[in-house]
């Protein structure tokens, strides 16, 4: 297949458009990132830039509950999509996590560089600046995400930019065998139902996750590479050292996160 023609059957050139403009926008301590339009495309309180702002991202670090609280600085984390750099920061910052962002639009790394914190590339921090549906079939990346975070929007926050059945085997190549995978679900245009088929249909439904919705709209879906279900009780405690370590309001997600099997 000539990839610079199609791509899993849909051409490039409809599939990538013009990429907008990026600006920010200040609401009391919290500052948001736009594409272009008024939607909220991340968010950084600007006294305290690692900080978490939105329920969704906070879930986006579920995958937390399923490794040892003292193995995550040993774990490696990789990010579709940048947005404000938020779960970027959290990773490489506050979990101390070798971490890999994957961007396709220069002026969002510019933005979260200049605007929201975002430190220049180290030892532990990578930007790479790709279409991720293409970068992700680099071998280099495959069985090396502990924790995989997709959250790919477009200017106009309709749907997923990245939803399909190949696109989600793609992701979970890229995971070691105790990986995870969140995924943000929203938009207008977007169908939860069709795209939690396509997730367990990749990872198999005593992989899946789920989460009800936020206030916004927003639900996460989490899979595991290799399906397991750890006793609530353990959940809990793993939870509430995550509270303790990280201030992350775990427990919630004990109590609300649903296996699908």
């Amino acid at each position: 297949m000539d990839t610079s023609t199609c791509h899993w059957g849909i051409p490039l050139k409809k599939r990538i458009p013009q990429l907008p403009e990026v600006h920010f926008s200040d609401d009391g301590p919290i500052r948001h990132l736009h594409l272009g339009t008024e939607w909220i495309q991340g968010s950084m309180y600007r006294n305290h830039p690692t900080r978490l702002v939105h329920d969704y991202i906070k879930r986006m670090m579920a995958w937390l509950l399923f490794v040892a609280p003292d193995s995550v600085k040993n774990r490696t984390s990789i990010q579709l999509g940048l947005g404000a750099g938020s779960l970027t920061k959290f990773c490489t910052k506050e979990l101390n996590m070798k971490t890999t962002a994957i961007e396709i639009n220069a002026q969002v790394v510019t933005a979260c560089r200049g605007w929201f914190k975002l430190p220049p590339d180290n030892e532990n921090l990578q930007v790479v600046l790709a279409d991720a549906a293409l970068e992700i079939q680099n071998p280099r990346w495959w069985n090396t995400a502990d924790a995989l975070q997709v959250d790919l929007y477009d200017h106009q926050a309709a749907a997923p930019v990245l939803d399909s059945l190949p696109f989600y085997n793609q992701c979970r190549r890229l995971l070691t065998p105790e990986g995870c995978m969140t995924v943000n679900l929203f938009g207008r245009a977007s169908s939860y139902s069709r795209s939690l088929d396509k997730i367990s249909a990749a990872f198999g439904h005593q992989a899946v996750w789920t989460f009800n919705p936020t206030r916004e709209g927003n639900t996460v879906i989490l899979a595991q590479h290799t399906p397991f279900c750890l006793d609530r009780e353990v959940l809990m405690a793993r939870a509430h050292a995550i509270e303790s370590l990280w201030k992350l309001p775990a427990p919630q997600w004990v109590r609300m996160i649903q296996p699908k099997f």
